[in-house]
């Protein structure tokens, strides 16, 4: 039996090929994206007019009911209003990413019941609450691809049959069987609504510690590992969504070694981790010593909490690392800390694991470092927010619930941001719509998120389509120029963040629990910029931001006062994501990073999709280089610009060829480090061959 391809599966597949000119063919985008839509007209259901279409909808089980929080009138205009814009989606992989991802569908899936406008408004009516003013600016804002929710959020919102609007969690362990199995129940509680949990074990005491006196009793970390690997592996969202995972272990840890053996190729089946993600915390304390070519020690944990009565993961160990080494009663062990490194280069080089914490640079940057430290991250690492552990007790005592973290993301589209020269209320819309998602998130089953989110109100907001924009504006990634301009937009998406966080604080009387403590409320974080101008200097760059206004030291001191006035809502407030499936329906560049190829190949199921990048053309071919030949030294350069303005992190990926060396990949590691990164995410290696330098061929 043969297998007709979809005719736009066909065309999509035909715009690879070369034109006469000697390049891609990418009007059989466009004929792919039309032939698509005749689909969609013939599956989408017809309603007579907007409100009978809510009206059935919500009868019918679809939709929350709207006409409790609007007016009739209201929901009429708003539907308008997002109707009125002259959409269209841009490549072949937006349209289809949208109506087979995101649109709502009959529950028989025969039908498509939404488009595009129909989701914005959805979105748009669910997060504003029946405030007309506060939808329609979530429908511009969206209309005009200047600001996308994350996934769970512009998936869920407004379905009367919904997950939750946030998708991404972070747990932690203490060291007894009870918190192990609250952990695993939790995990499990987040992974059944589609969650993606990160859980730091590096307070589980080591392989053949003592549990209660008996010596040996201690299994590590590894069985601990397994055990949530088969949980995610079970707890799958009925099927419909695999579970992920990921844990995170303090490289001075005394099993880092088996930590990092899950992940090898050939490791025992016993031990071999194959679902989960891992990756490591490393305190500056450990570059320090590869530095010199010394040795570093690892500690068995419980010896630790024995001699000093606290955690090692709680410890500064740049500063207590001494001490430990000298303690009598601390079991510890040399490592070479260069050999760990070459290890942890060539377990990248296998798996893409582990990810990198650079704990130290995380808590130096902490503005929150008053109220506790941060300790780990998220799946994707970008998540930076200070935990407390939470002691959970036998039954018949009552638990001492922490602080856990939820991720609430959404990201600003740069190019359509700085096209409409509206930064500021770009930013302002988008921290609306991530607090109306923090105000409505109730996740009961996950006490410690519950108590962080509502104790703090932190969002992370993020940004894409920065590759995209430097190329549309032939500007080279690894330039200068592209450094200077991150510097001043993400200077002025920090300061307008800020602004608007301060706003909400000011309009409800209320900021975040323990901003008092806070270097926003003593002034501290402010200083950097009343000392520096972040404002571009270059007449190339300056041109970028006309009509744009951007914050000067003056502007910032003025906000320095304002916010010791009124407080901040929002703990934290910016984080910036990986992006690539809603990158797609923005017709985006993921995230910060640089492209990996000039047409992107993406398969699903049987069927191959390829998205070629946005504003591609001759002339901007020179400016779409690829990651692969890119100078990694210059991307971190880039993404420590970056970072100076984001109070949580950056998720970043290495991109590493067959050329590179284990050496050359360490010294990124330490590079990274030196530079101010919080974290580094997967290493992808490609193998290299003649063809491979599509951007410098026509």
């Amino acid at each position: 039996m043969t297998t007709t391809i979809p005719n736009y599966l066909e065309l999509n597949s035909q715009l690879i090929r070369r034109t006469p000119e000697g390049f891609f063919d990418l009007g059989k985008d466009q004929e792919a994206i039309r032939a698509f839509a005749q689909e969609v007209t013939c599956k989408k259901r017809v309603f007579q007019d907007p409100i009978q279409r809510l009206r059935t909808l919500i009868a019918e089980g679809y939709y929350e009911d709207f006409f409790r929080l609007y007016r009739e009138e209201d929901l009429a205009e708003i539907v308008a209003l997002a109707h009125s814009y002259p959409f269209a989606f841009q490549s072949f992989m937006a349209i289809s990413k949208f109506y087979k991802d995101y649109a709502l569908k009959s529950d028989d899936k025969k039908h498509y019941l939404e488009d595009y406008p129909d989701r914005v408004v959805a979105v748009a009516l669910y997060l504003a609450q029946g405030n007309v003013n506060q939808a329609k600016a979530y429908v511009r804002a969206m209309m005009e691809q200047r600001y996308q929710p994350a996934t769970p959020t512009f998936l869920n919102a407004g379905r009367a049959r919904r997950g939750e609007l946030v998708s991404c969690f972070l747990l932690e362990l203490d060291d007894s069987l009870n918190s192990i199995g609250y952990g695993l129940n939790t995990a499990m509680q987040l992974s059944k609504i589609g969650g993606g949990v990160a859980l730091n074990l590096s307070k589980l005491r080591a392989r053949g510690e003592p549990i209660k006196g008996v010596a040996h009793a201690a299994k590590g970390v590894v069985p601990v590992m397994k055990l949530f690997e088969d949980a995610f592996n079970y707890a799958d969202q009925m099927g419909q969504r695999k579970g992920a995972g990921a844990v995170y272990l303090n490289i001075f840890h005394w099993d880092v070694e088996e930590f990092l053996d899950t992940k090898k190729i050939n490791a025992d089946e016993k031990s071999r981790i194959q679902t989960l993600a891992i990756g490591l915390i490393v305190p500056q304390k450990f570059f320090q010593l590869a530095e010199r070519g010394e040795d570093f020690y690892v500690f068995a944990p419980y010896s630790v909490r024995m001699a000093f009565g606290q955690h090692l993961d709680d410890m500064d160990l740049d500063r207590m690392y001494e001490a430990l080494v000298a303690h009598p009663e601390v079991k510890k062990r040399p490592i070479s800390a260069r050999g760990m490194l070459t290890r942890i280069a060539q377990t990248q080089f296998e798996s893409g694991y582990p990810y990198l914490i650079y704990k130290s640079n995380a808590n130096r940057s902490n503005p929150l470092k008053g109220l506790g430290q941060i300790k780990m991250s998220n799946l994707c690492t970008e998540i930076f927010q200070i935990q407390t552990t939470s002691v959970i007790n036998d039954h018949d005592e009552p638990d001492q619930i922490g602080y856990d973290v939820s991720c609430n993301l959404g990201s600003l589209n740069i190019v359509n941001v700085m096209a409409q020269k509206n930064l500021a209320e770009s930013v302002y819309t988008a921290m609306d719509a991530l607090t109306a998602v923090s105000d409505l998130s109730d996740i009961r089953n996950a006490p410690g998120v519950r108590r962080a989110n509502r104790a703090f109100h932190s969002v992370g907001l993020g940004a894409m389509n920065l590759h995209g924009y430097l190329a549309k504006h032939f500007i080279r990634y690894e330039s200068a120029e592209a450094r200077e301009f991150v510097r001043a937009f993400f200077m002025a998406v920090n300061y307008h963040s800020l602004e608007r966080s301060m706003q909400i604080a000011r309009e409800r009387g209320q900021t975040f629990e323990g901003f008092e403590k806070s270097e926003y409320a003593d002034g501290c974080y402010f200083e950097k910029y009343l000392e520096n101008d972040y404002r571009p200097t270059r007449p190339t760059v300056q041109a970028l931001f006309e009509g744009i206004p951007l914050p000067g030291p003056t502007e910032w001191a003025r906000l320095k006062e304002e916010v010791a006035r009124y407080g901040l809502y929002h703990a934290y407030r910016l984080a910036i994501a990986p992006t690539q499936s809603i990158s797609y329906v923005q017709n985006a560049t993921p995230s910060i990073g640089p492209i990996v190829d000039l047409i992107e190949t993406r398969t699903y199921a049987n069927s191959t999709t390829y998205y070629p990048m946005p504003y591609l053309s001759p002339e901007t071919l020179f400016f779409y280089k690829s990651a692969y030949h890119m100078d990694m030294f210059r991307v971190i350069d880039l993404v420590a610009e970056i970072q100076e303005h984001v109070d949580q992190g950056i998720s970043t990926v290495l991109y590493v060829t067959s050329e590179t060396s284990t050496r050359e990949l360490a010294r990124l590691y330490v590079y990274a480090a030196k530079k101010g990164l919080k974290s580094l995410y997967y290493t992808r290696t490609r193998n290299l061959g003649v063809e491979e330098c599509l951007s410098c061929a026509v």
